[in-house]
C-alpha cells in the first residue's frame, strides 16, 4: 500500500505499518484503525480495497509526510530570523531544550573534537 509517496511494508501489522509514515506514531496510529474499523492485527499486504481507501480517507485529514516537514523546517526558521534563544540553539547545532552540553549533546555536537590544554582543570597543580 503505498500512502503520500512512502510504500508501507507489506508483511508488517497495519499498525505498525501506519508508523512508518512521518508524523504517525503508536498513538495516533491506534486513533486511525479504530477510526475505519480495521482490525489491527491485520497483514498490510491483506487489506482490502474498501479498508485502504478508508485507511487513506482518515489520513488525509492529518498533516503528514511532506506538509508536517515543511511545516517543522518553517516553524525553525522563524524562530531564527526572529533571533530568540531557541533558534540561535538550532543555529548554532546545540540542544535547544535546556540540556547540559558539558559532557552530553553527542548527538547534536557531533563526534568529540579534542581540545589541547582542557585536561586538567584550570587552577589545579599537577601531582
Amino acid at each position: 500500500m503505498r500512502v503520500q509517496g512512502v510504500d508501507l511494508p507489506r508483511d508488517k501489522r497495519i499498525i505498525i505499518s501506519l508508523q512508518y509514515l512521518y508524523g504517525i506514531g503508536p498513538t495516533r496510529a491506534k486513533q486511525i484503525i479504530e477510526a475505519t474499523g480495521v482490525n489491527p492485527d491485520t497483514r498490510t499486504k491483506d487489506l482490502t480495497e474498501a479498508e485502504a481507501s478508508a485507511l487513506r480517507q482518515e489520513l488525509s485529514k492529518y498533516q503528514i509526510e511532506a506538509d508536517l516537514r515543511r511545516e517543522v523546517q518553517m516553524n525553525i526558521k522563524r524562530l531564527q530570523e526572529i533571533g530568540c534563544y531557541r533558534g540561535t540553539r538550532h543555529r548554532l547545532h546545540l540542544p535547544v531544550r535546556g540540556q547540559r552540553t558539558r559532557t552530553n549533546s553527542r548527538t547534536r555536537k557531533g563526534p568529540k573534537k579534542t581540545v589541547a590544554g582542557r585536561g586538567r582543570r584550570r587552577g589545579m597543580k599537577k601531582k
